[in-house]
């Protein structure tokens, strides 16, 4: 059974069914005609407009959980209230909560009227905690969601090196030789008249001579001409986000000043 000193310890904590599933986290505690804790809102999603509410009848305090004898399915699929609402609960709601969890509420509605009896009920049916505990100390408390932003790092693409083989021409200027002929002749002199005397006066012969030319010749070798390889680096760079958070608001009405928002 949850007590009125444990209400503030409540919000926010983590809701636990019976199996060990996290089902959410609380957002609200409505108490019943005495006072009395009874029924608390579950935040299901991250921006639920929306709040499941289950029965704090027989609750357990386990540690930092809240675990409640409903499942996960049973305890989603309970009527909701929105997100914003910190009204008293009506009796049709209420009704309404009874039957979904199969609750007898006789026993809960006489302790209200008794409780309104003797001036502790100020509305009809189930009475918040925002209008009924956060008031002991004559203060309120204006709550606000921010937003927690993470990083998560995934895979974008893949790069790879891959070679293959292009064939193309080439034109290289290349300077060759090559031998040609070329008719000498001499005059008889003092010096060579020996040489041209030797050998009959008159003969018939024959001289050949042999030329010669260099050709281009074309081959290939393999030579590396430069490395290549992939590598990574880190870029970081800004990026905004964008997501929805509530913030309370408080309207005070003074005398002879109307009404003043304190923020």
């Amino acid at each position: 059974m949850i007590t009125q000193e444990q209400i503030s310890s409540l919000y926010g904590r983590d809701v636990y069914d019976s199996d060990g599933d996290k089902i959410g986290t609380v957002g609200q505690v409505w108490g019943d005609g005495v006072g009395q804790p009874a029924w608390a809102s579950v935040r299901t999603g991250l921006f639920g407009l929306h709040e499941s509410l289950i029965p704090l009848q027989n609750v357990d305090l386990q540690g930092d959980r809240l675990v409640t004898p409903f499942d996960k399915a049973t305890v989603k699929g309970a009527p909701n209230i929105d997100a914003e609402h910190d009204e008293p609960l009506g009796a049709d709601e209420v009704d309404q909560l009874y039957r979904y969890y199969e609750m007898s509420w006789d026993d809960s509605y006489r302790a209200y009227q008794a409780g309104a009896a003797a001036g502790t009920a100020a509305y009809d049916g189930q009475q918040s905690t925002r209008g009924a505990y956060d008031n002991t100390d004559d203060a309120m408390t204006r709550s606000e969601e921010r937003l927690n932003v993470g990083t998560e790092t995934e895979q974008v693409g893949r790069a790879r090196l891959r070679k293959y083989v292009v064939t193309e021409q080439q034109q290289i200027s290349v300077p060759v030789s090559h031998e040609e002929v070329r008719i000498e002749r001499e005059a008889i002199t003092e010096a060579n008249r020996a040489a041209a005397l030797d050998g009959p006066d008159i003969t018939e012969n024959e001289y050949e001579v042999t030329l010669h030319a260099e050709r281009p010749v074309v081959g290939t070798e393999t030579v590396p001409v430069e490395r290549v390889r992939l590598g990574k680096q880190t870029v970081t760079e800004q990026r905004t986000v964008t997501g929805e958070v509530r913030k309370e608001h408080i309207e005070a009405e003074l005398p002879d000043e109307g009404r003043r928002s304190l923020g």
